[in-house]
């Protein structure tokens, strides 16, 4: 089957950028079984990339090892390989250097960023998002719990805002970038259901809001 690599795709980190990523169409990869709906990209098949990854029930992607890294997160289903299995909520780091071959039993989506971390990072991370206490933090309505965080200032973390919360004035010295997971997030006028991506580069940040409650992951710090 033939399938379409976009090489340049919101590659400019300079730029904000926003996807409803259920409104992309599934690309197939060069394995059977493995799509994937494509959010920014910078490169042919190898290249920076941040995407939606699905697998089909027993299919596998052969081994490869992660030159600049991968972080993972599963949204649906389990995903596995030689380290274990993965259940929805998983939140993974697998450092530069490391390698895997990716497998599923029943099938299973993943938001996942590849060739985005420095090569000083060593250590492999697993952390199940759902065992986490969100705790308020000093914005009104505003609950976190930490994934990641880095001595270059990169963090990684579940947020959940309230209903009817209205975070304003907020900074991103080094940008930000949020996967919504559930609810719906309200940022420059515009409504962000499950699966929307939002990109705001260095210096750049925007109020959010929300009416019944959202859940979100969140990336700061790494542009």
């Amino acid at each position: 089957m033939r399938y379409h690599v976009p090489e340049k795709l919101r590659a400019d980190l300079s730029l904000p950028a926003t996807q409803h990523g259920n409104a992309l169409p599934w690309v197939p990869s060069p394995l059977k079984g493995v799509e994937r709906r494509f959010l920014e990209r910078d490169g042919a098949e190898i290249a920076r990339a941040t995407s939606f990854v699905r697998y089909a029930p027993n299919s596998r992607f052969s081994a490869h090892v992660h030159a600049l890294g991968e972080e993972f997160l599963v949204l649906s289903g389990v995903f596995s390989d030689e380290r274990g299995d993965y259940a929805e909520g998983c939140y993974l780091r697998n450092p530069p250097g490391s390698s895997h071959a990716p497998h599923t039993a029943e099938g299973c989506e993943i938001f996942v960023k590849l060739r985005q971390m420095p090569l000083g990072e060593r250590h492999h991370l697993l952390v199940q998002t759902h065992d986490l206490t969100l705790a308020p933090t000093g914005a009104a309505g505003v609950s976190q719990a930490r994934l990641f965080e880095s001595d270059s200032g990169e963090c990684v973390a579940i947020e959940s805002l309230a209903a009817h919360c209205q975070w304003k004035d907020r900074a991103a010295h080094h940008g930000e970038e949020i996967l919504v997971l559930e609810g719906t997030l309200e940022c420059n006028e515009r409504s962000y259901g499950a699966h929307s991506w939002l990109r705001f580069p260095a210096g750049k940040s925007a109020d959010l809001a929300t009416q019944a409650g959202c859940r979100y992951w969140v990336k700061r710090g790494h542009l």
